[in-house]
């Protein structure tokens, strides 16, 4: 008798169950398809937006890569014309990267002016990542102690030679060269003997710096 009657409450709860739905439904439909298709909808969008990031993404590698061969052949024209329509019409890092390669295709092409334009330019775009632009500048000083003056060199990366300061080792090492080339040895020996001191200087430009404080005793110390 107990199993029979708990058969009965459970059929009785069920089509209790059964018409709260139904009136639910009957409510609330409209809602819940309206739901159903927004979610449908959002999923489709998200995917397709997904796709057309990874082929734009894509195509513009393709161009990227296509233009860095021919810079590397020495179809320097056309490497430089790949590049700047890169920069209007890329995705993603492909831009700034693109801007970045044109500006050395300029400096291997011997215009030095144009370079420097180029890479001061990038250096002082504030919506470029940090490490694109101290790059940027280092570049620009680089080329400013063959084609500028110091105050040149020293206007590009002063700010960026400063304890702490990942770029710093290149910022003294063009401001040291520079500074020398100008004949001013005080300043000169200032920025390689902070060189030396840094423990963490690569080799390299370390080696750089003794090696300009030895030139720069030899010519009398700085006076």
């Amino acid at each position: 008798m107990a199993d029979d009657n708990s058969t009965f409450i459970r059929e009785v709860n069920d089509d209790i169950r059964s018409d709260y739905m139904k009136a639910l439904w009957k409510r609330f439909r409209f809602v819940i398809l309206g739901l159903a298709i927004g979610i449908v909808a959002v999923t489709a969008g998200l995917r397709g937006w997904e796709y057309w990031k990874e082929t734009t993404a894509a195509r513009s590698g393709d161009v990227f890569l296509a233009a860095l061969e021919k810079a590397r052949t020495g179809d320097a024209d056309a490497a430089l014309a790949e590049f700047q329509e890169l920069e209007k019409t890329g995705y993603g890092s492909y831009p700034v990267l693109a801007r970045m390669r044109a500006a050395t295709v300029l400096a291997d092409k011997g215009d030095a002016a144009a370079a420097i334009a180029a890479f001061s330019s990038i250096g002082r775009d504030a919506s470029q990542p940090v490490a694109i632009r101290d790059a940027a500048r280092l570049r620009a000083a680089y080329l400013l102690v063959d084609h500028g003056s110091y105050a040149e060199v020293s206007s590009e990366v002063e700010v960026l030679a400063v304890p702490g300061n990942p770029a710093r080792h290149s910022a003294r090492d063009a401001l040291g060269i520079a500074a020398f080339k100008a004949g001013e040895l005080q300043q000169a020996s200032r920025w390689f003997e902070e060189i030396v001191a840094d423990q963490e200087a690569p080799n390299g430009i370390q080696t750089r710096a003794g090696l300009m404080l030895d030139m720069i005793a030899a010519q009398g110390g700085a006076s």
